[in-house]
């Protein structure tokens, strides 16, 4: 995601452990999770990126907006994943 310049940064979370429904079944299991600092209008991009690349079937994919931020911070974010920054 960082490399293909969707995402201007990437935090990795985990192990964590996840409990949930799956196939009619209740499981836990342990999972990593990924919080990509990107721009709304490359979430399609971003969703297609990770779905290609992902194992699973149907990984969970979401976005969750950011209500306010310094500019700094967004214009690094907004500037680094431009779409004419890509390689």
């Amino acid at each position: 995601m960082v490399t293909a310049r969707l995402a201007a940064g990437a935090q990795i979370v985990g192990p964590v452990v996840s409990v949930f429904w799956h196939q009619g079944e209740f499981g836990t299991g342990e999972e990593w999770q990924l919080l990509f600092k990107a721009r709304a209008d490359r979430y399609a991009e971003i969703e297609a990126h990770l779905l290609e690349r992902h194992p699973w079937k149907n990984p969970e994919v979401s976005a969750v907006p950011l209500v306010a931020g310094s500019s700094a911070y967004l214009r690094w974010v907004a500037e680094t994943t431009a779409p004419d920054q890509e390689h």
